[in-house]
């Protein structure tokens, strides 16, 4: 389908960003929302040498009614693509002396805000207004993509909040999706590794698979493009991780607690917020 109108959350950096500036050309118009003023005006500015019609919305994801207001708006004509790129990391903090390891109940909250809620925040509206719409000569009414993770496919102890969250996304769009698209809708999920944004950058550990963005943008595209349902990479962590996932509980744990990765400590504290 042609892609004019397209509403990117997370536009301020990261995965974001590289994708706003992959799709900004001529014919096409970007809308873009992400919490930083400056960095989200630097997007658009990027975006619109490129040639695009780039709008800015400065917003948090977990304002559900704000969300609403604003696809709404954005959808009043028609919306073709979505991209819920919005999200933040963090995990438990440094060990105790007995060894044991916890997120605070506000860093809880907030990832699960922002990671599910506010990916519902975006999805949920971009649905209602595409059920909508007329289908296209393709027979299509829209797309809608959501960054998850490859942590959403294991129950990693350092992350559990993190990959709770990205867990139930992961599954919500996929499973969402079989019926979506008799509608003329299709949804996918994004389950990747380690991109190199500034979200990961202050990690303290080695990231295994670690990718750039612009290879992961390239990825994510390509995907679209092919109207697949779930996209993964680097496929070799996907997989490996997916098999870990069917190990018993006791035995993988045993490997995940002798890695540096994700260990208690590691990751930079969440802003926590309400």
């Amino acid at each position: 389908m042609t892609l004019r109108t397209i509403l990117i959350t997370g536009a301020s950096s990261g995965i974001g960003r590289g994708l706003a500036l992959s799709l900004a050309r001529h014919d096409t118009i970007l809308h873009l929302g992400g919490r930083d003023r400056g960095r989200l005006d630097a997007t658009v500015e990027a975006c619109r040498r490129l040639g695009a019609d780039a709008r800015p919305h400065v917003l948090d994801v977990t304002d559900r009614a704000g969300m609403e207001r604003w696809i709404r708006e954005v959808g009043a004509d028609r919306l073709d693509m979505v991209f819920a790129s919005a999200g933040i990391t963090g995990g438990a903090h440094a060990r105790d002396d007995e060894g044991a390891a916890f997120e605070t109940a506000g860093q809880i909250r907030r990832i699960i805000a922002v990671d599910l809620d506010g990916a519902l925040n975006t999805i949920l509206p971009a649905l209602d207004i595409m059920k909508g719409q007329d289908r296209d000569g393709q027979g299509r009414r829209g797309q809608i993509c959501a960054i998850s993770s490859v942590a959403g496919l294991v129950s990693y102890p350092g992350t559990a909040s993190y990959s709770a969250a990205k867990a139930a996304l992961d599954r919500f769009m996929v499973a969402t999706g079989a019926y979506a698209g008799k509608a003329g809708i299709h949804l996918t999920s994004v389950c990747c590794a380690f991109v190199d944004t500034p979200m990961v950058a202050r990690n303290r550990f080695p990231m295994p698979g670690l990718v750039s963005v612009n290879k992961a943008v390239r990825i994510i595209l390509r995907g679209v493009a092919l109207r697949k349902r779930r996209v993964i990479f680097p496929r070799w962590l996907v997989m490996g991780s997916r098999f870990m996932d069917m190990l018993p509980v006791g035995v993988a744990e045993a490997y995940y607690l002798r890695q540096p990765t994700g260990k208690p400590g590691s990751l930079p504290p969440v802003e926590e917020k309400g």
